[in-house]
This record gives structure tokens, sequence and C-alpha cells, in this order.
């Protein structure tokens, strides 16, 4: 992955953190939804670990936060 799209994955990750915690879910209980690690979500969030991830995962991640696919990308 480029520096250039790193940037827009860790701003990504921040907006999954976010509408995780305004959904009450741990990243445990996130991953445990879409089938995935507690470490997996904990990478996708953190801002200094460079992790890529699928749109399926990415479109899983929306849906179990009941969240429009187009907020996590939206910058704000």
């Amino acid at each position: 992955m480029t520096e250039k799209r790193w940037d827009i994955y860790q701003k990504i990750g921040l907006k999954i953190g976010y509408y995780r915690k305004l959904r009450g879910y741990t990243q445990a209980e996130l991953a445990e939804v879409i089938g995935k690690s507690a470490t997996f979500i904990s990478a996708i969030e953190a801002v200094n670990v460079n992790k890529a991830f699928s749109m399926d995962t990415f479109f899983d991640i929306a849906k179990a936060l009941d969240v429009e696919p187009y907020k996590l990308l939206k910058e704000d």
C-alpha cells in the first residue's frame, strides 16, 4: 500500500473507531459480529499500524455498525 493510501486507511480506521464507540461496541464485539479477530479491528483503528482490508470487510463493518458506508469515507 502506498503512503497516500495509508492516510486514507488511517482516516477510515478512525471513523470505524468513532462509530464503534458510538454504538457501544468493544473491538472484540465488533470483531465477533464480522467474523474477524479483535487484533484485526485494533490494527484497522490504530493510526500507527499499516493495515489494509478488503471491501467485503469494509461493508461488513459498516453493516455491523449500522452506518452507511459513505459515512466511513466522508471527511468531516
